[in-house]
């Protein structure tokens, strides 16, 4: 147990992790020259193609050291805000963690959020700066931010480049050298975390394990302390680039177990492992349940698919734990799921994931957050969808969300980015400035108002150069309102939004010119209306498509063209009585993005 060393590689978006895992994996041979590629561990097909690390990458190495053999399992972690879930996981099952930092672009919001994460689960902070053959390089900065930062000596500090591979014989010595060994007692009752699992289809669910105290043979009875179900070990095994089998898992190994277990709910992600005949006295502890931040309703686009995808969700699930979901209907789309998300990209990856590993063409209705309401009872309810909420006449008062956000951005950007956050109902609460012309801003910003545009928004007028983190501070009363679409009078659910009253009037102007530009012509006018209760603040009309009736009239009594007009307007009537407007899935999107 003393020779094993358990590390995951935390950093920003887009500060070499993945680069430093393939060097990693081709110092310690254990990746062949033929399956080398760039991102070696990320398998999945969207994440190649945009560059992004979506799951956490667990595997298996071998590393020898003045002449001692050691295994070493690395976890990779993506870097954006919207999967920290994965990271959170990630660092639960490990006692070290190589901090990157890229010498181009300095300490980031996500580098400090990762940072404390793992600070608060007690684990060894290895610093590593990366990318030092870059020309715009600036090692001797970053080193200093790093050392304000962390409070360390400037010789810990590793320089690397990941791409070249300079420095990374030193990164490997420092893992055996300051990571300590997994600490638990060999000869206790079982205990192992599940921190992951995914979905094979010829062998049912594989559950990714970290053991904490004793060990697991082939072939043992174990249970799930949580939900309490019972399985034989039909294969237990470490991950290499492939899963590797063994008959025999210690303590402080990360290994994988396969036990024939075909539905999705029976695995929880921080649940325990233990022997049925002889069960640990208690489950681990500390494991933080995922809380999703934006909600959005999920409908197949064939009503007769509802089933299919209840089994996609599910799947997906198991692969990626902090997606939510439940049943709901809308009067517009049918049945489908209210689905909880970390974030926009998250969201959107979803949805991505569903069309590609399950061919699940799916609508998605405009995100939104949970509110806090209260009636006049004193009594409170959570809201996730605008069409949950009770009669105006019940409400005494609504809370919404707000979120502590962190900004480190370069000082000539400041301006912008106060104004940015000030339009979006923002408080700023404090600035610092971090070294050199790169500054830290600390907002209050209702959740409700980042959701939809922010981060990109944030990005443009910074050229890329802010940074972005977030958590949820608190609860505040808000003066907020439900702002429905009408078309032809009949409200559609899920174009339905709860808003600040400041901003109603703008938004439902604007939401209704967009509808007015991407609801296809019908045969009769459409009016498209918001609307605050009974009151219409914004109205706009789909103009009919015409044919010119009194064409053939080429003379005689004005009469004879006012009688084929009479006609044509009695059938238009009766076309408007029984025909539905179609809102395509564009206007449902669309409203996400209305600049």
């Amino acid at each position: 147990m003393k020779n094993i060393r358990n590390f995951c590689i935390i950093a920003h978006i887009d500060h070499g992790k993945s680069t430093l895992a393939d060097r990693l994996l081709e110092f310690t041979k254990t990746v062949g020259v033929k399956e080398m590629q760039n991102q070696v561990l990320d398998d999945m097909e969207l994440e190649r193609e945009r560059g992004i690390t979506i799951k956490s990458h667990a595997i298996q190495m071998d590393y020898e050291q003045n002449g001692e053999k050691y295994t070493l399992n690395l976890i990779d972690t993506p870097g954006h805000v919207d999967f920290s879930y994965e990271v959170s996981r990630s660092i639960a099952a490990c006692e070290g963690a190589l901090l990157v930092v890229d010498a181009t672009q300095g300490v980031q919001a996500q580098t400090i959020s990762n940072l404390y994460m793992a600070i608060d689960n007690g684990l060894e902070i290895i610093p590593v700066i990366n990318k030092i053959d870059m020309e715009s390089a600036h090692p001797d900065e970053v080193e200093d931010e790093i050392v304000d930062l962390l409070g360390c000596d400037p010789e810990e500090i590793i320089r690397v480049s990941a791409r070249t591979g300079e420095g990374v014989p030193k990164v490997l010595e420092a893992i055996v050298e300051r990571i300590p060994a997994p600490t638990g007692d060999p000869d206790a009752a079982l205990q192992a975390l599940i921190f992951d699992s995914v979905f094979n289809p010829f062998r049912g669910i594989i559950v990714y394990f970290k053991i904490e105290n004793g060990s697991i043979h082939k072939g043992d009875l174990v249970k799930f302390v949580n939900t309490g179900k019972q399985y034989n070990a039909d294969e237990i095994g470490v991950l290499k680039l492939q899963m590797a089998p063994r008959e025999v898992l210690t303590t402080g190994t990360v290994g994988y177990i396969i036990s024939g277990i075909k539905t999705s709910a029976e695995v929880r992600v921080g649940d325990t492992i233990t022997h049925v005949a002889t069960p640990c006295e208690k489950a681990i502890e500390g494991f933080q349940e995922v809380k999703p931040m934006v909600f959005a309703g999920v409908y197949p686009i064939d009503p007769e698919d509802f089933e299919n995808l209840r089994t996609s969700l599910e799947k997906l699930q198991l692969n990626d734990a902090s997606l939510t979901f439940t049943p709901e209907s809308s009067v517009a789309l049918g049945f489908g799921f209210r689905c909880g998300f970390l974030g926009l990209l998250h969201m959107e990856i979803v949805q991505e994931r569903l069309s590609r590993e399950f061919n699940m063409e799916v609508i998605t209705t405009v995100p939104n957050v949970s509110y806090k309401v209260y009636d006049k009872k004193g009594e409170m309810t959570e809201v996730h969808n605008p069409a949950g909420l009770p009669d105006p006449t019940l409400i005494e008062h609504i809370e919404e969300p707000y979120i502590r956000a962190s900004i480190i951005t370069q000082s000539e950007f400041m301006g912008p980015i106060i104004t940015l956050c000030l339009g979006k109902r923002g408080e700023l609460v404090k600035q610092d400035y971090i070294s050199g012309n790169r500054m830290e801003l600390t907002f209050d910003i209702p959740l409700g108002e980042i959701v939809i545009d922010f981060y990109d928004k944030l990005k443009s007028i910074s050229k890329g150069y802010a940074s972005f983190d977030y958590y949820i501070s608190e609860f505040r009363d808000s003066k907020l309102i439900k702002m429905d679409i009408l078309l032809n009078g009949q409200p559609v659910d899920a174009l339905s939004s709860l808003i600040h009253v400041d901003n109603a009037v703008t938004l439902g102007r604007r939401m209704c010119e967009k509808l007015k530009e991407l609801i296809p012509r019908q045969q009769y006018d459409i009016a498209i209306q918001a609307a605050i209760g009974a009151k219409i603040i914004a109205r706009e009309t789909v103009k009919q498509v015409r044919k010119d009736v009194t064409a053939k009239c080429y003379g005689g009594d004005v009469s004879r063209k006012r009688k084929l007009l009479e006609k044509q307007k009695a059938g238009k009537k009766r076309m408007k009585q029984i025909g539905t407007v179609q809102v395509p899935q564009k206007a449902f999107l669309a409203v996400l993005k209305l600049d």
